[in-house]
């Protein structure tokens, strides 16, 4: 009996790395997502005699603890013969040495991670088209691998509270992008995120020791397209708002409907994907799914332990719902470092992306962001961008179209001052001026600044 499992198991996953080979072929043809998930879930991969795991059953994580007593992470990576410190949102990289924070249960078969936040946060936006609201933004996410002979299947789950603050969502000075009513575009103000922000499955098969192929599908998720997701990179998760060069950067990590298929080779992986170019809909309860109409293609390099590079390029179907007869290239480049000196730990992104709409003018955006964390409890957080905005006036208007560079600098504070059981609570505050055209005055103010309070609890 142990050698007929032994045998099925090796089976099973030698099925599962040619279905891998399959999709991939098979993408061009039409929305696989369905067939893609079926494929990933029906197939058992783990041997019934694996053996326990090593490590405590169950084990919480903060970011201090992991840079004091282990590695960073001590889940393996689930795209590869890594550890999982180096995987951020949908597939991306970020540095190795990046401190990741959860609660984290090694089992057999499955291990698994849950990680989350939830901000009360009080936003204030100065100047006339300012407003000042209290809203939650909040994120759930469960990861799951399940090892196999030569690879591992995982699962990849993550929902979202925000669409309880209204489809409006919360005021932010020059945030551009998507819909509230499906009639008018949302100027000043951020959208809320999708209640199902990721449903995926993945499975990676190594080639050798240090080299491995993937699949990744999703009727949710994230194409390769762009640096981490805002709310997963360490330098830019302690600031609550969405950066104003969003929909330039990783404005595609909710696309209902993704495949991705890639190779990694030691440091290297080079990536594409299939998605639903399609921004999500005004109804953040509901799953949009489409046509995989867009693609992408992303080369991820992590020379050092602390250092993580990436450039992408993509070509997104109409992705806003009121211009449909308007493709998007998408170009971006990042790159991000982590640094520790004593108990601070440290991460620096710069990242730049470029729109150029078809038909259209191209646009660009510059983001530098850095998070300063000391004794696993105060975190100084700074974001710098720069960003050419051509949608902050409806059709009429006097500056409709026309293109104005908003610079902006934001600065913040967060001190989790209490641990229960498994989160940590922290209140903060960020406070944030402005640069742009003289012409924009009367509509602005001279010189407005914005200013927000909030309470976190963190897993």
């Amino acid at each position: 009996m142990l050698a007929i499992r032994r045998s099925s198991g090796s089976l099973a996953c030698a099925m599962a790395g040619r279905r891998v080979g399959w999709l991939a072929r098979r993408v061009a043809m039409g929305p696989l997502v369905p067939c893609t998930l079926l494929a990933m879930f029906g197939m058992p991969c783990a041997r019934a005699d694996d053996p326990p795991a090593t490590m405590p059953a169950h084990h919480h994580m903060d970011a201090m603890a992991l840079s004091d007593e282990m590695p960073a992470m001590t889940m393996p990576g689930m795209l590869g013969p890594f550890t999982m410190s180096r995987e951020a949102s949908g597939t991306s990289w970020q540095p190795d040495s990046t401190p990741v924070s959860g609660i984290e249960h090694m089992g057999s078969p499955w291990t698994t991670m849950w990680d989350g936040f939830a901000n009360l946060l009080y936003d204030h936006q100065g100047g006339p088209r300012g407003q000042a609201k209290t809203v939650s933004t909040s994120m759930l996410m469960f990861m799951g691998r399940r090892q196999c002979d030569d690879g591992a299947w995982g699962i990849r789950l993550m929902a979202s509270g925000d669409p309880l603050m209204g489809r409006n969502g919360y005021p932010e000075l020059f945030q551009t992008g998507e819909t509230a009513d499906g009639v008018r575009p949302l100027i000043d103000r951020q959208h809320p995120h999708n209640l199902l922000m990721e449903a995926a499955a993945t499975y990676s098969r190594n080639l050798s020791d240090r080299a491995s192929a993937f699949a990744y599908a999703g009727i949710a998720g994230e194409p390769a397209l762009g640096p981490p997701a805002f709310m997963h990179r360490f330098s830019g998760m302690d600031n609550p708002l969405a950066p104003l060069g969003h929909h330039w950067l990783d404005a595609t990590h909710i696309s209902y409907g993704v495949f991705t298929a890639g190779t990694t080779w030691s440091n290297a992986r080079i990536e594409a994907s299939a998605f639903n170019g399609r921004e999500p809909g005004p109804n953040r309860y509901q799953v949009d799914l489409g046509r995989l109409d867009s693609n992408a293609l992303r080369l991820s390099w992590n020379p050092v332990a602390d250092l993580s590079l990436q450039a992408s390029s993509g070509r997104l179907a109409s992705p806003e719902q009121l211009q449909p007869g308007t493709a998007v290239r998408r170009t971006t480049a990042s790159a991000s470092y982590n640094f520790r000196i004593g108990d601070i730990v440290a991460q620096t992104t710069l990242a730049w992306g470029r729109n150029v709409p078809l038909p259209g003018n191209s646009s660009d955006a510059w983001l530098l962001e850095s998070a300063v964390r000391a004794d696993a409890r105060r975190t100084v957080f700074l974001r710098v961008e720069r960003v050419g905005k051509d949608e902050l006036f409806l059709p009429g208007q006097p500056l409709y179209g026309q293109v104005f560079r908003i610079d902006s600098l934001s600065m913040g504070y967060i001190h989790d001052f209490a641990r229960v059981e498994s989160a940590r609570i922290g209140i903060g505050a960020m406070g944030t001026v402005y640069g742009y055209a003289a012409a924009l005055n009367p509509i602005y103010g001279e010189s407005p600044f914005s200013g927000l309070l909030f309470l976190r609890v963190r897993l």
